[in-house]
């Protein structure tokens, strides 16, 4: 057993001892109860798998490949598991909470019927005002899984060209080349399935047609061209592996839509400095607040559009999902002719207004077209808002700032966990149920509750070799303590629980166990946050992970942790059991 030492004070040091959490009770008694003689077997071992941990298609060669997997340890005996072998077992990675990299969902329906991992001004690298533009968080945000990455195409300065920016803001620009390249360099990094590049057009003609020449010669047969402009439904994930589509809807003369951002931030930004800039930035921070005064900001996407016909031929041509417009009003748009499978996209408070009048009729719309929700102009620091919202009527591409932190970017990491990390995650098929007006889902009907979450958190490991000695605290070891609540439609989120504090330990346990109601839990996220308590100023973090509900397995699992950017810290992990009624 290894001690710490802190510094009190110039004469005074506490010595603290570095315990090795013990195993819990429970799940010694369900060794004994799953072993012979103190020694588990791989028969053994797979009757825990399968009526223990509810894995009903487990097989002998997955209890051995468990085995195997512990080889290397001292604890490892050849005749079967002792005990400390079988609970390294639970605390690794054969025995995570949610499939791993496994596609189980049905890929062959329509894209309509799938949610997309969504970026928003994908190529920002900071927040929406006066950050670089790049195409280095394009190449992360798909190497993460996300499948719709969006480009803001301008000209430049000499407007013989294309470049990728913020428009009307401080943003430096990025050239479109090096966007095209990444995306074609790095869309398939981490999943197989379509790419789809959602372009915000502020083109003239003649650059339109250096787009579509420079579009097609990056990816040449990668590109997918559909055969006719009305489809009446879009083609399924599978049908569309490893290609790349394109989606917009061709602006009016870019000089137009100049002016018309006046009305906006863009008339403020040309008189600013990135000094001013830079010091209402921090004000904000200071304040709390991660946006500012709905007028002072306007938002890019409300920019009118001219008709298609207008656009140069060849570029076109390179659309496979085709936008249309709100200028008509929504009403007229989701009642209008569903022959043609169309993108929708609305700001997120255009659909937090328009759910109370026309819910039903977005979920309906949602069943054969897409419809894409991004952040409104206001949000200046790159936070997100609510993606269940989107989710719970049906929209597809719930867009989101990736390059930021925060709750609602870890429920969207959560989320797409899901289905092997693919990026494609099915739709409940309550969004799918179409038929008379009265049969479609109606998102503001109470909901009942189906079913409950029980969770049980044993204990937790690996803090000290992923942090520092003194990461928490100067004086002593951290005092840990966990936030648990559930993400997803309101009649779910009410529940947050929260554990005791654990003193001065870097492996607490807190053996407690918490219970949820849920109505919807097809579109629940289960979030799980672990802070150090601190008396005197904020808690510090120490962790968190989101977890698709529909997904958790049964029985007891070990859960990585991840940091307050989503990546995946190499030691820090729970032992927790989950259990549903």
């Amino acid at each position: 057993m290894s001690k710490q030492a802190f510094q009190i004070c110039f004469l005074f040091k506490r010595i603290f001892k570095l315990r090795v959490a013990e195993p819990p009770e429970e799940i010694e008694q369900l060794f004994d109860q799953f072993s012979e003689n103190g020694t588990m077997s791989v028969d053994n071992l797979l009757k825990f798998m399968i009526y223990y941990q509810k894995e009903e298609t487990a097989k002998k060669e997955d209890a051995q490949e468990i085995f195997n997997s512990l080889r290397h340890l001292n604890i490892f005996q050849r005749k079967g598991l002792h005990f400390d072998a079988f609970f390294r077992y639970l605390y690794g990675d054969h025995n995570l909470p949610i499939p791993n990299k496994v596609v189980h969902h049905d890929m062959d329906f329509p894209l309509a019927h799938y949610f997309l991992y969504t970026g928003h001004n994908s190529y920002l690298t900071g927040n929406q005002l006066s950050s670089d533009s790049s195409s280095k968080p394009i190449i992360k945000a798909l190497r993460r899984g996300v499948r719709v990455i969006e480009l803001d195409l301008w000209p430049n300065s000499e407007k013989n060209d294309v470049e990728v920016c913020h428009g009307g803001t401080l943003t430096a620009p990025v050239d479109l080349n090096k966007c095209l390249h990444a995306i074609r360099d790095h869309a398939f990094d981490a999943s197989e399935y379509p790419v789809v590049i959602t372009f915000e057009d502020h083109l003239p003609p003649n650059l339109q047609d250096k787009v579509a020449k420079m579009v097609a010669k990056t990816f040449g047969t990668m590109l997918y061209r559909p055969e006719s402009e009305n489809l009446e439904e879009f083609p399924s994930p599978n049908s569309l592996k490893r290609k790349i589509l394109i989606s917009t809807k061709p602006p009016k003369e870019y000089l137009q839509t100049q002016d018309s951002k006046g009305k906006g931030n863009a008339q403020m930004l040309k008189t600013s400095s990135k000094k001013e800039v830079a010091q209402t930035e921090r004000l904000y921070s200071r304040t709390g607040s991660d946006t500012i005064d709905e007028g002072q900001v306007d938002e890019g996407e409300l920019i009118e559009e001219e008709d298609e016909e207008n656009a140069v031929p060849e570029y076109r041509n390179l659309i496979a999902i085709h936008a249309t417009k709100l200028k008509d009003g929504l009403a007229k748009v989701l009642g209008s002719d569903q022959s043609k499978a169309k993108r929708l996209s609305m700001s997120e408070q255009q659909l937090e207004n328009a759910i109370y009048i026309h819910g039903s009729e977005i979920v309906r719309f949602t069943q054969r077209n897409l419809l894409r929700i991004y952040p409104k102009g206001t949000r200046i620091l790159s936070t997100n808002y609510d993606p269940h919202v989107g989710w719970g009527h049906g929209a597809q591409m719930v867009a989101f700032n990736m390059q930021g932190t925060g709750k609602y970017l870890w429920i969207m990491q959560g989320m797409f966990r899901a289905n092997g990390g693919c990026g494609y995650v099915k739709k409940p098929e309550f969004l799918l149920k179409n038929g008379l007006q009265s049969d479609v889902f109606d998102p503001n009907e109470p909901w009942h509750v189906q079913t409950h979450l029980k969770v049980k958190i044993y204990q937790g490991e690996g803090w000290h070799l992923d942090f520092g000695r003194t990461a928490f605290d100067q004086c002593s070891p951290p005092d840990f303590f966990i936030k648990l609540g559930i993400a997803g439609v309101p009649a779910d989120t009410y529940r947050r629980e929260k554990s005791r504090v654990v003193v001065d330990q870097w492996a607490p346990v807190w053996n407690e166990e918490f219970t949820f109601p849920l109505a919807v839990p097809e579109l629940a996220v289960l979030r799980i946050e672990v802070f150090d308590y601190d008396q005197a100023k904020t808690n510090d973090f120490a962790g968190q992970t989101c977890l698709p509900v529909s997904e958790l397995k049964s029985g007891i699992r070990a859960v990585p942790l991840h940091d307050e950017k989503g990546d995946q810290y190499r030691h820090t992990r729970l032992l927790m059991r989950f259990q549903f009624d």
